[in-house]
């Protein structure tokens, strides 16, 4: 391997789901009001929701395999499956699957992320 992390430079579980938290806010923001019809016609908005979906996607990958296995009412796999596609396969991005992900499926994932906050850190504030 060319570059390993060193210890210091891992993360903790928090803040990988603080990082998904904070996309699914940007997320609900930048659609917030927009139909599908909308959404599609604009590729700004087209782009932004696909990055958004890309870091949620790339937040999941770097959770630890144990650590999902511990929460498998969120659907792990799919959300870096879909990281995956986004990122290697843009040219075969579904954009009413992009759209029906972030305006359907993104709040869904966010209170799953918040409830294990929530959960395993009691101490952290509701968001």
């Amino acid at each position: 391997m060319f570059w390993q992390p060193h210890e210091c430079y891992m993360r903790r579980e928090t803040l990988y789901l603080q990082d998904i938290i904070e996309a699914c806010d940007l997320l609900q923001a930048f659609l917030g009001g927009m139909d599908a019809s909308a959404f599609l016609a604009s590729e700004l908005h087209k782009a932004a929701a696909l990055q958004k979906l890309a870091v949620i996607g790339e937040a999941a990958a770097r959770l630890p395999q144990a650590f999902r296995e511990t929460h498998p009412q969120v659907e792990w796999r799919d959300i870096i499956a879909f990281r995956n596609i986004a990122v290697h396969a843009y040219f075969a991005v579904q954009w009413d699957i992009v759209w029906a992900t972030a305006h359907d499926d993104v709040p869904v994932l966010r209170r799953q992320v918040l409830e294990i906050l929530q959960t395993d850190n009691p101490e952290e504030p509701e968001k």
